[in-house]
């Protein structure tokens, strides 16, 4: 399965149709409809809907919608009515004008001092009679669903590519890992010294406090000590072993692809903490420098594993 990105864009359009003319009214065209969708990174799914009035029942099946196909993701959906705002306000139609008629009466002759409807008013209420909600409600759907289908392709075309950079940025931590290897003979050898160094400093110090007598006791005791600190700092290897058991699971997690965001990220946290402790070990530079290149890698990483489904 491929890598999904949260980050996308997708919109689409319905026209509005022209309606037949009647007896009461001119041939007119319907309101149409427009939609489009935004996505961007999130820890979970996050779903907001900005609708007109006439749209707002279409918000459950839209959440379900959206809920079948997103996994994680901030999601904006913005849908409008096109074409309802005409420079010349169409005439109402008699029957519009009869039933605003017998409401206005009614409603007087409960509340006699009531304002009539004005022109302004007629021509309000009427406009908004003239559009069906039940029908943009149902082009609204099939038009979510042609932009949920362009948005899952704009964040797969997106996914694809931050799994192509991550890809490379892996090939470039196996060649620092290996560029390390070499080097850990040489730090061995080095903290050897220094741990032989640090042995016979201790057993003069001892020496020098006992009167120049050392027991086996003393001895045995120091040479614990100081070999536990040798093989704490010498013990670099074990950071390179599990570096490289990471960067093969995320290979593997890149080319299985599907919902793999939360886990890369705890991976890329696992790899930091490997180059952190192998800087913080190294007493040589060349390995020092190694850590910090895989430090910066490893950062670059983490911002583009951050935008994964």
């Amino acid at each position: 399965m491929p890598v999904y990105s949260m980050t996308g864009y997708a919109s689409a359009h319905s026209s509005g149709s022209e309606a037949p003319a009647s007896a009461d009214s001119s041939r007119e065209s319907r309101a149409g409809v427009g939609l489009e969708i935004r996505s961007v990174n999130s820890r979970f799914l996050d779903l907001a809907f900005k609708l007109p009035d006439d749209l707002r029942s279409t918000e459950p099946a839209l959440r379900d919608l959206l809920g079948s196909r997103l996994k994680r993701g901030k999601v904006e959906v913005r849908a409008w009515i096109e074409g309802r705002t005409d420079t010349v306000p169409r005439p109402p139609s008699p029957l519009d004008l009869q039933k605003l008629l017998g409401l206005q009466d009614n409603v007087r002759a409960w509340l006699p001092t009531a304002a009539p409807l004005s022109v302004a008013e007629v021509l309000q209420l009427t406009a908004r009679q003239q559009g069906n909600p039940g029908e943009l409600s149902e082009a609204l759907l099939p038009l979510a669903q042609t932009a949920l289908d362009a948005l899952v392709s704009a964040r797969e075309r997106e996914g694809k590519r931050l799994a192509t950079m991550l890809l490379d940025r892996l090939g470039l931590l196996r060649q620092l890992a290996k560029d390390a290897q070499p080097l850990i003979p040489q730090l061995v050898e080095q903290q050897r010294q220094r741990f032989l160094d640090r042995w016979n400093e201790a057993l003069g110090a001892t020496a020098s406090a006992q009167g120049g007598a050392v027991t086996p006791d003393m001895a045995q005791d120091r040479a614990l000590t100081e070999a536990t600190a040798f093989a704490i700092r010498i013990d670099v290897a074990e950071e390179l072993t599990r570096l490289d058991s990471h960067l093969t699971e995320i290979e593997r997690l890149l080319k299985k692809g599907a919902e793999v965001g939360k886990r890369l990220d705890f991976l890329i946290q696992e790899l930091h903490r490997e180059a952190n402790t192998l800087g913080s070990k190294s007493s040589n530079l060349e390995l020092t420098r190694i850590s910090v290149d895989m430090k910066v890698l490893i950062e670059q990483m983490r911002e583009q594993v951050q935008n994964i489904e």
